[in-house]
């Protein structure tokens, strides 16, 4: 899936220290296939998605709203150089929203 790849990479380079040595134990391939997994989900698709709920997964990296914000605005980005619609590109930032709760620290934010 291009946009599941491209949105990785581009992610990436914003992860911080925690988030990245994970995704480096995983791998690219395994993480991108998470995502992908994860967005086709998300979409509508059906349930392939083999990893922990967002909560779960992302409790012990102790995300800030400013950290999240900072992956939003990249998944925001991601769709446009790949051709995504207007509408599914609001749809998908409407998704990563209501994930925000689920993924923030409650400590820090």
């Amino acid at each position: 899936d291009v946009l599941a790849a491209r949105l990785y990479d581009n992610v990436s380079a914003d992860l911080t220290a925690d988030v990245s040595a994970f995704h480096a134990r995983k791998g690219h391939a395994g993480s991108t296939f998470l995502v992908t997994a994860w967005s086709v989900e998300q979409a509508g698709g059906s349930r392939c998605h083999p990893g922990r709920d967002m909560t779960e997964s992302h409790a012990h990296l102790h995300v800030s709203n400013h950290e999240f914000s900072i992956v939003a605005g990249e998944i925001a980005a991601t769709p446009c150089h790949v051709g995504v619609p207007e509408q599914e590109h609001t749809e998908l930032m409407a998704i990563i929203e209501k994930y925000r709760s689920m993924v923030l620290d409650p400590a820090q934010n």
